[in-house]
């Protein structure tokens, strides 16, 4: 039998985290290591946007290099991760019953919001994958249905992963780092709004975050680096006990906290 599993959120940083993971890579490690061995993982990344959830069925998955301007290291990197079409079919089932469209893709591989944590949470690629997209448009609440769809595949053994970022806009790293490295301030209010939010229990506060966050709209000019979050979010199931297992920021405007959905009392 199979032990039940957490719904993680983690950021997965520039591709550079691939290539220096610091404390937040440090921090993803050690969380993994504590785990029970899933019997498969979903990871839902920001960089998988599609109208429908959509599931990969693919048995080998490509590495994908989804970025351009790196350093050549990158680009040699391979995550020699295997997919799982019995595991993709009971995601793919568990999203249609719980109403929502769903479709799947037989050659999807992982993109790096995918493959850079995976790597530094299991380097050894030892655990089956299972890619499922986000959907922008259809916003936070739409993401949570998703999660919540997901959240019961939990006790069958599978490690829910959302991978994004917890502030994302890129035009204000241009301007950090054209006037030496400043971080906006609003970086560390959203993030530490967020926080609050998931310490209380606020869903519908965390759903509206554009509304009611500082700098909600300014750390996310488009939603999908924190629509996973709120996958993770649905994904821990009713009374979850959340914990901020990292609190950082890279590159200037990057948060990199990362979040635990655990069954049990909030804290």
């Amino acid at each position: 039998m199979n032990p039940s599993q957490p719904a993680l959120f983690v950021p997965h940083g520039a591709p550079t985290f691939a290539l220096n993971p610091g404390a937040a890579g440090a921090a993803l490690a050690t969380k993994a290591a504590m785990l029970a061995s899933p019997r498969a993982i979903v990871i839902v990344s920001a960089h998988w946007d599609t109208a429908v959830p959509t599931v990969g069925f693919a048995e080998k998955l490509e590495t994908i290099h989804d970025f351009w301007g790196f350093p050549e290291a990158l680009y040699a990197i391979r995550y020699p991760a295997t997919g799982c079409p019995e595991a993709a079919r009971e995601v793919a089932a568990a999203i249609a019953a719980a109403g929502l469209p769903v479709a799947s893709d037989a050659r999807r591989g992982l993109d790096h919001g995918a493959w850079v944590p995976l790597r530094l949470m299991f380097p050894h690629a030892e655990v089956p994958v299972v890619p499922v997209s986000v959907q922008s448009r259809g916003g936070p609440e739409q993401a949570y249905h998703l999660g919540q769809a997901l959240a019961p595949l939990r006790d069958k053994g599978f490690l829910i992963i959302g991978s994004g970022s917890l502030t994302h806009n890129l035009r204000d790293y241009q301007a950090a780092w054209q006037n030496g490295g400043q971080t906006p301030a609003y970086v560390r209010q959203f993030a530490d709004w967020l926080a609050g939010r998931v310490a209380s229990g606020d869903v519908p506060a965390l759903l509206d975050y554009r509304r009611q966050a500082p700098g909600g709209a300014q750390a996310h000019p488009s939603e999908e680096h924190l629509l996973p979050f709120h996958v993770a979010l649905g994904a821990g199931g009713d009374n979850a006990r959340a914990t901020r297992f990292h609190a950082g920021i890279d590159d200037y405007v990057i948060a990199m906290d990362a979040y635990a959905f655990e069954q049990g009392e909030p804290q």
